[in-house]
């Protein structure tokens, strides 16, 4: 996503992959819903920051076509290169410390990214500024506070050791400076900010197989964290692991709000 130092799920890591297909799954129609509302069409072109995987990165490729440009950023863009062709374009950014990559575009979308970053002001400026006069802005980024638990309806022994990985996996991302609670304040950050029409919505997936498959991802690739800092011991997650693999509990993930608004047209003289 957006750091490397530090941050708790790097794309390089063998279950990232995993992770995205999850992400895909749960959020790609809530993203094309917004994407289709804003108007995405040939020739457009779309800075995709921190993009991670390729589903959105493709989607916009096929909206904007050849005659469009979608500019895809991540610090680690490993898991990008099967989407790197005309008329995408991959490159190594770091949207929290570099210039826009460029300037004018038609649209700026960045998914699950601001929540982790530590200069979140300074970000969310950087792609305000690489809009066009009228282009258009969406933020999606999820606010674990706002529903913390795994499993909602904590009634039995499985969902309650889920509900406590859940809490360790939060104190994690807290630690390395995630803010679980960014997502309500985006409609106000756009307005703040100077955007137009700002709109927000939100999503909430509370049982779905890719909240379980996000949730297996997940676990194995902090386990060793979780272990090392006393949060849960290899038994507690092998037995987490097996009760989210028998299907047995009804999973959720933190809503995904989803902001939007679009940058103010030039004044015209006269």
């Amino acid at each position: 996503m957006t750091r490397t130092d530090g941050y708790l799920l790097d794309n390089r890591q063998a279950e990232a992959a995993e992770r995205f297909d999850a992400f895909a799954a749960l959020f790609d129609p809530t993203t094309f819903r917004h994407l289709e509302r804003l108007g995405v069409g040939a020739g457009w072109r779309c800075w995709e920051v921190g993009a991670g995987g390729t589903s959105v990165v493709s989607w916009l490729a096929k909206k904007v076509g050849p005659t469009g440009r979608v500019v895809a950023t991540d610090i680690d863009t490993s898991r990008l290169t099967p989407a790197a062709r005309p008329p995408v374009e991959v490159l190594v950014h770091d949207v929290a410390a570099d210039e826009p990559p460029e300037e004018g575009f038609d649209l700026v979308h960045a998914r699950l990214v601001l929540v982790h970053v530590p200069d979140r002001e300074r970000a969310l400026r950087s792609m305000i500024d690489s809009l066009r006069p009228g282009g258009r802005l969406l933020i999606e980024d999820a606010d674990p506070a706002m529903q913390p638990l795994l499993c909602p309806e904590d009634h039995g022994p499985e969902q309650q050791l889920a509900n406590r990985l859940r809490n360790g996996f939060r104190t994690l991302l807290a630690e390395r400076g995630a803010d679980l609670s960014y997502g309500r304040r985006l409609p106000r950050l756009l307005r703040e900010a100077g955007l137009l029409r700002v709109e927000a919505d939100a999503y909430f997936p509370l049982a779905s197989p890719a909240c379980a498959a996000l949730e297996s991802a997940t676990v194995r690739q902090i386990r060793e964290r979780l272990v090392t800092e006393g949060i849960a011991t290899d038994e507690d997650i092998d037995r987490h692991l097996a009760n989210v693999a028998a299907g047995g509990m009804d999973l959720a993930t933190a809503p995904m709000i989803s902001a939007w608004g679009r940058k103010a047209p030039e004044e015209t003289g006269g």
